[in-house]
């Protein structure tokens, strides 16, 4: 990107509140003028994509955008204009229609001033008989903590069709808290420097992830179907707030929510719906949901359940029969459970072959090892170890260790699971969220459900963070043993997940980085694990 000053845009961050941001970082980002950020698209159908670009100036920009059946744009095929408005960060979408399904395309943005863009590649989703459809599976990017090599091994990739990025694209925390200053990888800093709270913050931040090379190569070689989970917003974030959000100092939560979202909104290739469906001809419907700020009520907090109680047995007991199983606790809200649970059925009354689910938090039922309290380590945070103490008295009583995930809302898991059967869905879910790596076999009861493939992050640390004194074999045998529905898992390595469907199987694969701390792309490992169709349940090894 071209990096000249301009005293207009820096009068404009002086506005917003980011004058007196440092230099070279902050003020010379918002000072680049051009396509500053690369090309993307996503959301794609049989006949139309989205296309995204940024090209910041002085003023708005009307933008050509042209799309083509080679990269050379001898055959140019469709496209139009658009405007890059300044009261949207000098982003643009356009989306593009008239297109043939199942196909690659090549596009580029052309700026009044006879500039190009970079160029893209993107595809549109098939139609009728599918013999192979490929889905790189990404969450979990901390650019403070490595590098995004899991985006750099897709991005060299030609077996994919389509990247689904189930969230925590990037991180709202402030310079030195996660990561801290010790654990920051250099070369790997954030803009803002603090907690990205306003308007201005968020919009800064994003330009600071997106200018990340592997990053912006991902984007610019396939379409993304993407949805936000939390930190997109802050830590823990629900309908109301959240645990990183403090009113007396950070303001309403409502306008911190809606700054999020706009300049999701604004970054993303993406459209207006909070949650979607896409065909992919008769192999696959993928069902994009949303399970944070639309519906999704408070976090239970069993830490404080249990604080200053004697009887902890029967606090847990009254827990688990009480809060916990409240059946009006919801993570989709009423509106999203009944559009889900209809699209099932129409999916496979239409003969379709997989049905997905593209969400945030791991639906599978995990509870802590009872050993896992010798897990932690004694230089650990007093608070990661009463964490550990915890969760292995709830799983003592029957209760799961993250009540962030599925598994705090185990009424709303039970209505899902009844829909897929009713339905007679042959359901895979997509997840993200843990850091860590997850296979699971869904059940209810005796019968079989589904699959779950929860991916290990991009870069934010797991299990071994807490742990690292205890063999990653040893974390994962613990695991497996405590919970009969876990096929396999691993907590200490950073990486991403592919899928191949076919109308037969649908093949997940972990791959597992070499690591993170150095810009490269040599795996260490790959495990693969596949489900055959009707079957419901994982074969690997």
């Amino acid at each position: 990107m071209t990096l000249h000053l301009d005293r207009r845009l820096l009068l404009k961050a002086g506005v917003l509140g980011l004058g007196a941001l440092p230099l070279p970082g902050a003020a010379a980002m918002l000072a680049a003028r051009g396509f500053t950020h690369g090309v993307a698209s996503g959301e794609p159908t049989a006949s139309s994509v989205l296309l995204w670009t940024r090209f910041v100036a002085a003023n708005d920009s009307k933008l050509r955008c042209e799309i083509a059946t080679d990269d050379q744009f001898t055959s140019v095929v469709g496209g139009g204009e658009v405007q890059a408005h300044g009261e949207r960060d000098h982003t643009a979408k356009l989306v593009v229609g008239g297109l043939a399904p199942g196909r690659w395309y090549h596009y580029r943005f052309i700026a009044p001033d006879g500039s190009k863009s970079p160029v893209g590649r993107t595809r549109t989703l098939p139609q009728g008989e599918v013999s192979r459809f490929g889905i790189g599976l990404f969450s979990c990017s901390n650019l403070g903590y490595g590098w995004f090599n899991a985006y750099a091994h897709a991005a060299g990739r030609d077996d994919l069709d389509l990247i689904v990025h189930v969230g925590d694209y990037l991180y709202e925390y402030g310079a030195g808290t996660y990561p801290s200053a010790k654990e920051l990888v250099p070369g790997r800093l954030i803009q803002p420097d603090h907690e990205m709270v306003a308007l201005a913050d968020y919009r800064l931040r994003y330009a600071a992830y997106r200018a990340d090379p592997d990053l912006q190569r991902l984007h610019q070689r396939f379409p993304m179907i993407a949805q936000w989970d939390d930190h997109e917003f802050t830590n823990d974030a629900w309908k109301d707030g959240a645990e990183n959000h403090q009113p007396e100092s950070e303001g309403d939560w409502a306008a911190r929510k809606a700054a999020a979202e706009r300049v999701y909104r604004e970054w993303m290739p993406i459209a207006d719906k909070r949650y979607d469906q896409f065909e992919i001809g008769s192999l696959a419907t993928l069902f994009r949901l949303e399970t944070r700020i639309e519906a999704r009520d408070k976090q239970l907090d069993l830490g404080a359940a249990l604080a200053g109680q004697a009887d902890l047995t029967k606090t847990l007991n009254d827990f688990r029969a009480g809060p916990w199983s409240d059946p009006s606790r919801t993570l989709l809200g009423a509106t999203q459970e009944k559009w889900l649970g209809d699209g099932l059925a129409r999916s496979t009354r239409a003969g379709t072959r997989w049905q997905i689910l593209a969400q945030q938090v791991i639906m599978g039922n995990l509870r802590f090892p009872l050993e896992a309290t010798n897990w932690v380590s004694p230089n650990a945070p007093e608070k990661a170890r009463q964490r550990a103490q915890a969760a292995v008295a709830a799983s003592r009583a029957g209760l799961p260790f993250n009540l962030d995930a599925w598994d705090g809302y185990p009424a709303a898991r039970g209505r899902l699971i009844r829909q897929a059967q009713e339905s007679d869905a042959n359901l895979v879910v997509l997840a993200g969220d843990s850091h860590n790596a997850w296979a699971n076999n869904l059940s209810d009861g005796a019968s079989k459900v589904g699959v779950e493939f929860a991916g290990h992050s991009v870069t934010s640390p797991g299990f071994e963070a807490y742990a690292p004194q205890v063999p990653a074999a040893t974390i994962a045998a613990g695991l497996r043993a405590a919970n009969p529905g876990l096929a396999f898992t691993d907590t200490s390595r950073r990486g991403y997940v592919s899928l191949e469907l076919t109308p037969d199987q649908v093949t997940g694969a972990f791959h597992f980085l070499s690591g993170i701390k150095e810009r490269a792309t040599t795996l260490a490992e790959t495990r693969r694990f596949s489900v055959q169709h009707g079957a419901r349940v994982l074969q690997g090894a």
